[in-house]
């Protein structure tokens, strides 16, 4: 089954869930506290139970995009023995972005409900 996009090009409605929510999963994960790229994937896809996946191919890319927008602050960390990783942490302008995504998630889901609940004669 393909849904349209709202610019008119076909996505399967697996992709069109991702592009929609993509922003709100990754700012929920790093409000609490910063998170690198490859944690912030395995919690997405743990927490769906296996649902919803990022790959290193969209992620990175639309975190970097986060952090343009000044919705997430980025940064580099050393530790003895591993690699850097990028750490990201939510932002005061992030933190306003995310609890309007989840003021306007919720009214949708409400929405969905009240349209597929069953009617009760």
């Amino acid at each position: 089954m393909l849904m349209r996009h709202m610019w008119g090009k076909a996505m399967t409605p697996e992709v069109e869930w991702k592009k929609v929510s993509a922003e709100l999963l990754i700012l929920s994960l790093v409000e609490a506290r910063p998170r690198h790229g490859y944690e912030i994937s395995k919690l997405i896809e743990q927490r769906s139970g296996g649902a919803v996946r990022f790959y290193v191919a969209s992620l990175y890319p639309l975190l970097y995009r986060l952090e343009k927008r000044g919705w997430v602050q980025g940064r580099w960390v050393e530790k003895s023995g591993q690699r850097r990783r990028r750490y990201y942490r939510l932002t005061s302008e992030g933190q306003k972005v995310l609890a309007s995504q989840r003021r306007g998630w919720q009214a949708f889901v409400e929405a969905v409900n009240r349209i597929t609940e069953a009617e009760h004669a």
